[in-house]
């Protein structure tokens, strides 16, 4: 107990036996230990109390590089930092402007249905964009034409409901399924929606036997709403076994297969954008699927219409955001978490792992739009470019006046 340090005391009281004999055996090589000091003579270290998993998984809030400045707001959050909300059929959990106060155009829930799980039939006056990250599901509506919609979505796939449309989800079999929903408002609440049995347990029997046609006495038997929020069921049959016969299709489909789009490529990753130009029903969210290979760069750039709402699938990437008036601010990502760039600002996301890093961008707007730096400077007059920048002549031979999402290395 001597030889270990105050700062392995405190690291062992809160992570436990396992993260202290790691501590410990950290402390023989002090070298491995991050610091906050990115160079000689810059920073200091850190004898603790401190969390040294966190800051391994964010270098450069520990280290950033010399080029940031400035106080830029938070612009990440982890789904693994929000609060789980357990039922019988699955769980949920949610990032809103409420965990990330600089979310206020966006919202996501991340949810697991297990199999046969039901997300209860229910309406929110938002509009609710999804990406299935894992298993299968069986999503229903209806819209106000009385027109039915149902369809099983897979990995990759999206779906889309319009504000006030009555839907639900239901895992299907072997495993249920998990997927990232996202909402039009940074105010959006999971626990706020609209329940179909929680509309029943706050309406007279009398008034439910007259608006169905039949006896004030077979009602009353709902169970509370707690109970089917997110609850177990039979995992249905075949789609065609749900089919509603003599009803009428919706005539734009609510789902859309995101994976089977033709991406952009580049040799260091691709892209595929899903707006509303091919995904009809999407009226207010734009997203784009962005897969970058180790070392890889999504370009310097920035969005003209609206705030960039981020989630990470796989991977680790960094991104720095340039906010004007010399503010600048670095942050680390990695998968489940969620990142923001505000409107206008520009900015990259770097792959840093070793695997590809995977991550959806999503806006709260009809269309996907960006600008490119790179672009911008080769379709500007070279010699205004050279005025302003002193570039040297390799460099302005080299701007490209071709977008490419992806940096070609």
């Amino acid at each position: 107990m001597d030889n270990i340090s105050r700062r392995n005391v405190l690291a062992a009281s809160v992570a436990g036996g396992l993260f202290a004999a790691a501590t410990a055996a950290e402390a023989q090589s002090p070298n491995q230990i991050p610091q906050p000091s990115r160079a000689p003579g810059v920073g200091g270290t850190d004898p603790g109390p401190r969390n040294l998993m966190r800051d391994r998984q964010n270098p450069d809030i520990l280290n950033p590089p010399s080029t940031d400045h400035g106080t830029l707001p938070n612009l990440r959050f982890s789904f693994s930092d929000s609060h789980v909300r357990q039922e019988s059929g699955g769980w949920t959990r949610q990032i809103t402007e409420r965990e990330l106060g600089i979310s206020r155009n966006i919202a996501g829930v991340n949810m697991r249905l297990n199999a046969g799980g039901v997300r209860e039939l229910h309406w929110h006056k938002e509009a609710e964009w999804a990406y299935m990250l894992y298993g299968s599901a069986r999503i229903t509506a209806i819209d106000a034409q009385g027109r039915y919609f149902i369809d099983d979505v897979g990995i990759g796939d999206l779906w889309y409901f319009p504000g006030g449309i009555p839907h639900s989800i239901q895992g299907l079999g072997p495993d249920g399924c998990e997927f990232l929903l996202v909402f039009d408002s940074g105010g959006f609440d999971e626990d706020s929606t609209f329940l179909l049995s929680d509309w029943f347990k706050h309406t007279p029997n009398d008034v439910l036997g007259k608006n169905f046609g039949v006896a004030a006495s077979l009602f009353g038997h709902t169970p509370d709403p707690s109970e089917l929020y997110i609850f177990k069921a039979p995992v249905p049959g075949p789609l065609s076994s749900d089919q509603i016969s003599g009803a009428q299709p919706v005539p734009q489909t609510f789902s859309h297969r995101m994976l089977a789009q033709e991406p952009i490529r580049t040799k260091s990753g691709t892209v595929r954008i899903t707006d509303s130009s091919n995904f009809p029903a999407s009226k207010t969210i734009a997203a784009a699927l962005v897969e970058i290979a180790p070392g890889g760069l999504r370009e310097l750039h920035w969005h003209p219409n609206t705030d960039e709402w981020q989630y990470y699938i796989e991977g680790q990437g960094r991104m720095g955001v340039f906010a004007s008036a010399g503010q600048a601010r670095t942050f680390d990502y990695q998968a489940g978490d969620v990142g923001y760039v505000p409107y206008a600002m520009g900015h990259y996301v770097e792959n840093t792992g070793d695997t590809p890093l995977r991550f959806l961008e999503m806006f709260k707007s009809s269309y996907y739009a960006d600008l490119s730096l790179n672009q911008w400077l080769a379709l500007t007059p070279p010699k205004l470019v050279e005025a302003h920048l002193k570039l040297d002549a390799t460099v302005m031979s080299a701007l490209q006046k071709e977008k490419h999402p992806i940096v070609p290395f």
